[in-house]
């Protein structure tokens, strides 16, 4: 009788967790607002070429604001609140038809850095999630949100062109709720912008400083690793470097992953100095 109601607990628990497998999220709130499809066709084109030894990153070519920060409102995108996650959990599903099986291993491998580099915690998207991501591979370049939006919402990683380790975890970044670092109010003491290297247009919405009141660096410093910076070459018109870092030795626009800096961020904006806890990815 004991072996027979393990069996059954066991087969419960086997069907339940199937059922969180196939649970497929509703069509999200904030899904991306794209005003004509005549420039999104030569993006998608240009971001299926790019590759890892060009001097521009792939985000940058993704034609939203900055580049790759989806809003839905432009006159509104500076002044909404940056929603963080509850309890650093995000409830992630991937749009597994878009993507191959190399593809969705790289996804897996930018979560596993987060998992073993933070308190962040991303589990598979479960029936009743209000709040969630939905990964999809649309032909529209590589972009997120930032931050919690609210009743869903997208990150699209093109493919080809932006399902590679470093994309993937900048474009999470955005979604946890980090902007561009060469947009911060202190940029200026560590960068020097080549106004007159930039694409006609290119000059307002992508390379504007944030106001000190709209965001924080928690007090670490300026950070020219960060995996959420500028490549030297972004938006050139000529070829030549639209940003220099004052610092002779210093690299920016780097594509391997996060730096100390953005992993130190982290840990003060989810408020989360020690979390061994971890959750098993379950993505079928």
């Amino acid at each position: 009788m004991m072996r027979q109601l393990q069996l059954a607990v066991s087969i419960l628990s086997v069907i339940t967790l199937a059922d969180q497998r196939r649970s497929v999220p509703p069509e999200p709130a904030h899904k991306g607002s794209f005003r004509n499809s005549g420039p999104m066709d030569e993006i998608a084109q240009k971001v299926s070429k790019w590759n890892p030894k060009e001097p521009e990153n792939a985000w940058e070519m993704s034609g939203q604001f900055e580049g790759d920060i989806m809003i839905d409102d432009v006159r509104n995108a500076l002044d909404d609140e940056t929603s963080r996650w509850p309890d650093g959990v995000i409830p992630f599903y991937i749009q597994k038809e878009d993507f191959s099986k190399e593809d969705m291993d790289i996804i897996k491998g930018a979560i596993k850095e987060y998992h073993q580099k933070t308190c962040l915690r991303f589990r598979p998207y479960k029936k009743g999630d209000e709040d969630h991501v939905i990964v999809r591979g649309n032909r529209s370049g590589c972009w997120s949100y930032v931050g919690k939006r609210g009743g869903g919402q997208v990150l699209n990683l093109q493919t080809p062109g932006c399902v590679h380790h470093g994309i993937v975890i900048h474009e999470m970044l955005h979604m946890l709720g980090f902007y561009h670092q060469q947009s911060a109010p202190e940029r200026d003491d560590f960068v020097k912008i080549n106004w007159e290297n930039i694409k006609t247009g290119r000059k307002d919405h992508n390379f504007q400083k944030r106001n000190t009141s709209r965001v924080t660096n928690y007090g670490v410093k300026y950070d020219y690793g960060s995996i959420m910076h500028y490549s030297s070459h972004a938006f050139s018109k000529n070829g030549e470097a639209t940003i220099t870092p004052l610092d002779d030795e210093a690299y920016i626009g780097q594509r391997d992953g996060l730096s100390d800096k953005d992993i130190k961020k982290l840990v003060y904006m989810y408020n989360c100095m020690e979390d061994d806890s971890d959750e098993m990815l379950l993505w079928g």
